[in-house]
């Protein structure tokens, strides 16, 4: 675990901690580890949230002039294609979700059968080790930041 979680409260360290333990798995592609760390993101309150303020930190970095929908388009085929190979159950609707929801654009209202947290526990790591591969950046640098911008935000709301 990283020095600079150890100020987070114990839910946001674990969330951390699974969310680093399920995106090294993925990126290694290790079923077993990967369903392990998934179980506890799924149980983690507010997973989703911090993987998705991860996943619109590294499409800034990938598309600092801003994503057009050819590149979501891209970055959805190149995940998905990416994690059938090791996984065969990704869902390309629930990747979908979570490009959508990390930029702002997805109404879980209007979805007539939103992804629930484990859904969202079992491919946000798949985005992620996705777009840190085509980045080449840390993960950890953006899982700080992430929980930087929550932190921000819930002090001016």
């Amino acid at each position: 675990m990283s020095t600079t979680w150890r100020h987070l409260p114990a839910p946001a360290r674990e969330i951390a901690v699974a969310a680093t333990d399920a995106v090294t798995a993925a990126r290694e592609q290790d079923i077993e580890a990967y369903d392990v760390a998934v179980a506890r993101l799924a149980t983690a309150d507010r997973s989703g949230l911090v993987l998705g303020a991860v996943v619109r930190s590294l499409l800034e970095v990938g598309h600092p002039d801003g994503l057009a929908g050819d590149d979501v388009r891209v970055v959805l085929e190149r995940c998905v294609r990416g994690a059938a190979r090791w996984r065969a159950d990704v869902d390309p609707h629930v990747v979908l979700v979570l490009l959508a929801g990390s930029l702002g654009l997805y109404d879980p209202e209007a979805d007539e059968a939103p992804p629930g947290p484990a859904a969202v526990a079992a491919h946000g790591p798949l985005l992620v080790a996705d777009l840190l591969a085509a980045t080449g950046r840390p993960f950890e640098a953006h899982l700080t930041s992430a929980f930087a911008e929550i932190h921000r935000t819930e002090l001016h709301d």
